[in-house]
């Protein structure tokens, strides 16, 4: 059964909370390692492997239940993996030994991809001249998500105790639940695909539309240079000459949080027509990003510029690469978000290691000079696959 009931703004505000909801649990546990560490008695090293266990839930995830929302309903899917994702916090929360933190973080990760199936839902109920500023704001809530998920936790780990952040986050994702239950419409696709099937029309995708490839392809490099970054920020800035405290690197979110909020802006250029041009700047301007950044060791303004800049072109890309490919076949769009968010998860864990590597031989320099070398990939990828276009439309004039 399908039901298409005017989108209000008050379900897309639902929708981009849940969605930033969702993703955050992923992030928590980070400012929380040296915490956990001491507290189950083990190694930093090893307590990296929450963080690991985070990353391989939500890739497992992306592969495996995202496409799901092509082939169930999708109101009944969403509800239940927030609720699933709910108890892997309190799992995790409840943790009297690091098994059960671990455990707890790959349930969670697992099931917090339900914020790739309410994205392209999101899509699909939006009148097609509303669909970019719909899937812009839903954006700006994931984002916002993952930004200020690390201060969140910092701030209430120092009123509480780390336990507490689960304690919280949990009832809220539940209380989250319940609303996305009674506001959202039930939708499924005619779709009889079996589950095989549609995992492996995913590749299919992949290989039928170029433009999908494309796009994926931007948008892993894209989140691979926000993930350049913000992975080494903490050691830049609690080293001299800042000496932060980790409250106070937590804060930086909040700055990343000013450019995310541009996000709902890129939809409407998309909405108008602009997908293109608008990919064009965010890649323009990601290049440009890396000259303030670079002086991020002599001047904190001129690195609050930088992160602006940086994070309001990765979401020009990111929104302007969704209302791309959301518009290749409609009926799938679940399938193309895997596709994509696979693509974009990639590039993130891979900017992640590149740029741990780069701080480690070269510093600040090193990752500055990485970042900008992203960027000029990005751009040089996207002007070389637009040229062909151009040439025909010119012998077609």
């Amino acid at each position: 059964m399908t039901t298409k009931p005017v989108l209000t703004p008050a379900l897309v505000g639902l929708m981009a909370f849940a969605t930033g909801l969702a993703v955050a649990s992923n992030y928590y546990a980070q400012p929380l390692l040296q915490t956990l560490a001491t507290t189950f008695g083990i190694t930093l090293g090893a307590a990296g492997f929450i963080v690991t266990a985070a990353q391989l839930g939500y890739a497992v995830g992306l592969v495996l239940l995202v496409p799901l929302g092509d082939l169930l309903e999708r109101r009944k899917l969403i509800v239940g993996m927030t609720v699933l994702a709910a108890l892997g916090l309190l799992i995790t929360g409840s943790a009297n030994h690091i098994g059960m933190v671990l455990l707890g973080t790959a349930l969670t990760a697992l099931l917090s991809v339900v914020a790739q199936i309410l994205l392209p839902f999101a899509a699909t109920l939006a009148e097609p001249e509303q669909r970019g500023k719909v899937v812009g704001t839903i954006m700006s809530g994931l984002l916002l998500g993952i930004l200020l998920a690390r201060t969140v936790a910092g701030l209430l780990a120092g009123l509480g105790g780390w336990r507490t952040v689960y304690w919280v986050a949990a009832p809220l994702l539940l209380l989250t639940a319940v609303a996305l239950w009674r506001a959202l419409p039930e939708h499924k696709e005619a779709n009889r695909l079996s589950y095989p099937q549609l995992l492996a029309s995913v590749w299919g995708l992949m290989v039928e539309f170029p433009q999908l490839r494309l796009r994926a392809l931007l948008g892993g490099l894209s989140f691979a240079i926000f993930s350049v970054l913000w992975t080494p920020m903490a050691f830049l800035l609690s080293a001299p000459p800042y000496h932060f405290s980790e409250a106070m690197i937590g804060l930086f979110g909040l700055v990343g949080a000013a450019g995310a909020l541009a996000a709902r802006q890129t939809g409407h250029w998309a909405d108008r027509g602009h997908a293109e041009r608008s990919t064009l700047w965010g890649l323009g301007s990601l290049l440009l990003s890396w000259l303030p950044i670079a002086f991020a060791p002599s001047s904190i303004i001129a690195f609050i510029i930088g992160i602006l800049v940086l994070d309001f072109a990765v979401q020009a890309i990111h929104v302007s690469n969704q209302s791309v490919i959301y518009k290749l076949r409609p009926e799938a769009r679940s399938r193309i978000t895997s596709a994509y968010m696979t693509s974009y998860f990639i590039g993130g864990a891979s900017g992640s290691l590149l740029s741990a590597l780069a701080y480690a031989h070269a510093g600040w320099l090193g990752v500055s000079v990485l970042g900008a070398g992203l960027s000029a990939v990005g751009l040089a990828v996207y002007l070389l696959a637009r040229r062909p276009k151009e040439i025909v439309q010119a012998k077609v004039a």
